[in-house]
């Protein structure tokens, strides 16, 4: 899968006693639930680490914590007050020691196998996944949801548990609102009035209490439905992480528990809702590429599925269930499905750091088998010391009082140290990133190095592994580029912005990382710069753009615009890549380029199109220039054979010939030794991370950029 997610399992809502109504007597638990979770899960790791693709668990985790939440909530509404801060409580009694357990063990995962330069992003997304918040942070960077390999991190699965965590919290406030509304209506006297109505009395107040929430929920369901569906096509990178696109899968959850206990199936439609609830379950991964699409209408596939298996087995003694139900109520489903939760946390970072540790992208049968057996025995040991000590607390029989106090001591422990230490190494490296002024040539020659054979004295390189995240073109920094969530054209002036002769540099960042080098021929030779940039889109004229796998209609109509915008204010010269990596090694210029030359063309625009520096990747898995150098390489090993990453003859020179106004340039040679591209020339790191120039870099190519560019322009 090009972005696919990690399913993410419920934790047990409740126990037994706490069930919801959903079967013949009160306090009657749905064992085949239990089982349900147990082949979700076996779906969920089975689809990471053999195929690639998302298997639909995280949409069936989603439903059953919306209906295992829900009924308890109701339930305790119908019988007194809801107890928020109680409920609150227990539920993170529940939810946070495994976690907390998994967290620390990354943490000394990662300090122990990875390089130092991951260890600051890493540490935001535990305090991130601590604090239940680590889907806003991975949909503000707009992470794309690769299928694992090296250069995930350990923690992105975790996304899901935040959505969940804050899906409780609003589900937790709207019961106990709703019915805290409902004890002041009987209080003052507004419940005398409403069983005048024949169906109110009827229902009497937990009735109407079910009936109030299931307008309540169903209304949100269908916005948060709406609104996700309209996700897919705008901006799916932030549609898959976002609360609210996802809302109207718990709250379907939520709408069951309301209704269940009112629906009677009878036994033929029963057996039809079981059969094709577990085979839509099992198939939906293979059905769909959810990473896509979910959690627009696709997701109805896993969602419609649990339902129907919720709905076969209601009402019903386990003896009476479908096949499916009763299969899924066997003992050994069942305990896969009560370590499903830890299952699911320890699952993730272990094939990450194991395919870290192999330099591989796929697990393989073997691999993938340790993978399941060292994470069954964690999850085992987890559940069975950490979980379920803590969270038995009213059975003293199941969980003894020393053993509770060990296990809580141990893990609050655990846990403010995590909390300490990500904080302290955040602030550290947030200290030690900043952007590297102007260098001494004579010291950091740069390119010069490979273009004028400059002498290269011995000096440490700058921007070191810790300053390079922060040394990137000036765009970026001065918010001067429009994101991946922004529609709107944002444009600045480098340069010399009193000029009249203009540059327009248009595109993505890889057009925008030739700025700082610009910046310098700018003020030298007085022409302004003014960019048109956005993140992850070239300048295009598809119908639908592509960005990492996901439809990108953002870039569409901000491409249509800034071509419009360039035909009426007719720059000088418009600068903009001419060629991009290809899947199958080298590089390669597009089709979609080519239609793009012939738009700027027909407006009469002079175009300036440059090559594309190599991008750093191994067997297709990308990694950074830091990360390999903290890790104990050196510039050379740490780069790529050239013949790998750049075609022997540009890739544009062929079709640049049939436009008369496009003027390549290739400055690869300047950043590529003969044989090899290293990450360090001249003591200056090339790449700030996977494929963009340092600011520093790229100021050292500006010797080399003018003497491209002064046949072109003639302006010096």
């Amino acid at each position: 899968m090009s972005i696919s997610s990690t399913d993410q399992p419920t934790a047990p809502d409740s126990d037994r006693q706490d069930a919801p109504g959903t079967s013949v007597g009160p306090g009657a638990y749905r064992v085949d639930l239990d089982g349900l979770r147990g082949v979700a899960i076996a779906l969920v790791v089975a689809f990471h680490i053999w195929a690639g693709r998302v298997s639909g668990g995280v949409d069936v985790f989603l439903v059953l914590s919306g209906f295992f939440f829900t009924g308890m909530l109701v339930r305790r509404a119908g019988a007194g007050p809801v107890g928020v801060l109680a409920t609150v409580r227990r539920t993170l009694r529940r939810l946070l020691p495994a976690m907390v357990v998994v967290l620390a063990a990354v943490a000394v995962a990662t300090v122990t196998l990875l390089p130092h330069t991951r260890w600051s992003n890493i540490a935001g997304q535990t305090l991130a996944s601590l604090f239940y918040y680590q889907n806003w942070h991975l949909a503000l960077s707009w992470s794309d949801y690769l299928a694992a390999d090296p250069s995930v991190s350990p923690l992105q699965h975790l996304w899901s548990m935040s959505v969940q965590g804050q899906m409780y919290l609003v589900l937790l406030v709207a019961v106990a609102l709703a019915a805290w509304v409902l004890r002041r209506a009987v209080t003052a006297g507004a419940w005398k009035l409403a069983v005048r109505y024949p169906v109110l009395r009827r229902a009497g107040q937990d009735g109407v209490l079910r009936l109030t929430l299931g307008v309540l929920f169903a209304a949100v369901a269908v916005t948060s439905f709406c609104y996700a569906t309209e996700g897919v096509s705008t901006q799916q990178g932030w549609n898959y992480y976002d609360t609210f696109a996802r809302a109207w899968e718990p709250i379907a959850g939520g709408l069951l528990a309301l209704a269940a206990p009112l629906i009677r199936l009878p036994t033929p439609t029963r057996d039809v809702f079981a059969w094709t609830g577990i085979a839509a379950m099992a198939c939906c991964g293979w059905m769909v590429n959810g990473s896509l699409v979910f959690p627009g209408p696709a997701a109805l596939i896993p969602v419609l599925a649990t339902a129907a298996l919720i709905l076969a087995g209601a009402g019903r003694d386990t003896a009476d269930q479908p096949l499916v139900n009763r299969l899924l109520a066997t003992g050994p489903v069942v305990r896969l499905g009560g370590v499903a939760y830890a299952l699911y946390l320890w699952h993730w970072p272990i094939l990450i750091f194991y395919l870290g540790e192999q330099h591989q992208r796929r697990a393989g049968w073997p691999g993938g088998l340790v993978i399941i057996v060292v994470s069954l025995l964690l999850a085992f040991l987890t559940h069975h010391l950490v979980e379920e000590p803590l969270r038995l607390r009213s059975r003293p029989a199941a969980a003894p009082a020393r053993g509770r106090l060990l296990a809580g001591v141990a893990v609050s422990t655990v846990g403010v140290l995590l909390v300490g230490s990500t904080l302290a190494w955040q602030w550290s490296m947030g200290a030690k990133a900043h952007a590297v002024g102007e260098l001494d040539p004579t010291r950091y020659p740069g390119a010069a190095a490979l273009t004028d054979r400059a002498l290269v004295p011995r000096a440490p390189m700058r921007p070191t592994t810790e300053e390079a995240p922060a040394d990137i073109a000036y765009p970026t920094r001065d918010h001067c580029i429009s994101d991946f969530d922004t529609r709107a054209v944002v444009t600045c002036t480098y340069g010399d912005r009193d000029a009249h002769r203009t540059i327009a540099v248009v595109g993505n960042s890889h057009a925008e990382h030739w700025i700082p080098a610009l910046q310098i021929l700018g003020e030298q030779y007085r022409f302004r710069i003014v960019v048109y940039l956005k993140m992850g889109c070239p300048l295009t004229v598809a119908a639908e753009p592509m960005y990492k796998g996901q439809h990108n209609p953002d870039c569409r109509d901000w491409s249509a615009e800034v071509i419009d915008r360039l035909g009426v204010e007719r720059p000088d010269f418009v600068f903009t890549t001419a060629t991009r990596p290809s899947d199958n090694g080298g590089d390669e210029t597009p089709h979609d380029y080519l239609d793009v030359w012939s738009a700027l063309s027909n407006r009469g625009l002079q175009i300036i199109a440059i090559r594309d520096t190599p991008w750093l990747r191994r067997n297709g898995i990308r990694y950074r220039a830091i990360d390999c150098l903290a890790g104990g390489g050196d510039r050379v090993g740490c780069g790529l054979p050239r013949s790998e990453v750049l075609n022997a003859q540009n890739p544009a020179a062929a079709s640049a010939a049939a436009y008369p106004n496009l003027h390549l340039i290739d400055l690869n040679d300047a950043v590529c030794e003969r044989d090899v591209c290293a990450v360090v020339e001249g003591n200056i790191l090339v790449y700030h991370d996977e494929h963009h120039l340092t600011a520093s870099y790229s100021r050292s190519l500006a010797p080399e950029l003018g003497r491209e560019l002064r046949p072109i322009l003639d302006w010096w």
